[in-house]
């Protein structure tokens, strides 16, 4: 196969009741990665994702572990059938299911994780006095001065740019009364349109630190091996190679912002001509569009699209 592939691995947001459940009907190896997933967890979770409750499926420490999942068995049955990658990114989370694909970060290390991180995202900050929202088609400069100000003007203010996602859309995120006063400034500097986002914790801001320290202590007892590719990690938007270097990555992610403009730009600087979008939806693929519409973007999400993106290749 000689055509340069990235693997792209979508974070929270993407999840939807159902996902996963052609993968598990279809597949021994998936039905397996769920049972192990079970053990771990302590609950039925392949339950979840395939019956719901979407609301219950929509808690942060429920999330993680379900995109990961289904992230984890796309890419193992694209690799069953020959296809891999020369480089990857995941968006958040995804950096996680990125550094499964690599061969740094073992499946049950993998669950046991980004359960943990959901948990301790969650757990941050009280319920309801955090928030994100979406601003788009406002530059992104605009957007960090208006949060700068916001923060300077005192008052123990925080509001950041927490995810630079396309050239026209950065997402916010912060404490409730900063976000929403950023959010009506955004709107009267003339942004095409913001929207506040379902999520009660702002995540990847300074507010997430004392999850970073909790969380730091996991990472550390997890082995990461070296990358069997390089992947591209969101905190820095480079390349690594090296499980010290993932590891490092994953601690500052949690209280940093989402590179994934320049993350994609460096995909086009390696020549990639395709991407696949491995888990639940079609968000990053969309979002390449925006920075790049002659890629070509493909996805596995159910054995159709799976069935579909081997047949393009």
């Amino acid at each position: 196969m000689n055509k340069k592939i990235a693997f792209l691995f979508p974070g929270q947001g993407s999840q939807y009741v159902g996902m996963g459940q052609e993968f598990y009907n279809h597949s021994k190896t998936s039905s397996e990665r769920f049972k192990e997933a079970e053990e771990i967890l302590g609950f039925n979770i392949s339950s979840l994702c395939f019956s719901g409750p979407e609301e219950t499926l929509k808690l942060t420490e429920n999330t993680q572990p379900a995109i990961f999942i289904v992230s984890a068995i796309a890419c193992e049955l694209l690799k069953e059938n020959g296809v891999t990658p020369c480089i990857s990114a995941g968006h958040s989370l995804g950096e996680y299911s990125a550094l499964f694909a690599a061969g740094s970060l073992g499946f049950c290390d993998g669950v046991s994780l980004v359960r943990m991180r959901g948990r301790f995202m969650q757990e941050a900050v009280p319920p309801g006095a955090g928030a994100m929202a979406a601003i788009i088609g406002l530059e992104r400069d605009i957007i960090e001065d208006i949060c700068k100000k916001i923060e300077d003007n005192g008052g123990n203010k925080t509001v950041q740019p927490a995810n630079y996602n396309s050239p026209e859309q950065t997402v916010i995120a912060g404490e409730k009364g900063a976000v929403e006063m950023a959010a009506k400034i955004a709107q009267d500097k003339g942004a095409k349109k913001v929207v506040m986002l379902p999520v009660s914790a702002p995540f990847h801001t300074k507010l997430m630190k004392p999850a970073e320290e909790r969380f730091g202590v996991e990472l550390d007892r997890v082995k990461f091996n070296e990358l069997a590719f390089p992947i591209i990690t969101n905190v820095d938007a480079k390349t690594i190679s090296g499980g010290d270097d993932a590891r490092k990555s994953l601690k500052r992610q949690v209280s940093n912002p989402v590179r994934w403009v320049e993350s994609m730009r460096l995909i086009m600087d390696n020549k990639i001509d395709t991407v696949i979008e491995l888990g639940p939806g079609r968000v990053l693929s969309g979002l390449m569009k925006r920075i790049n519409k002659d890629v070509r973007c493909l996805n596995v999400e159910d054995i159709k699209s799976l069935e579909k993106t081997l047949k393009e290749l």
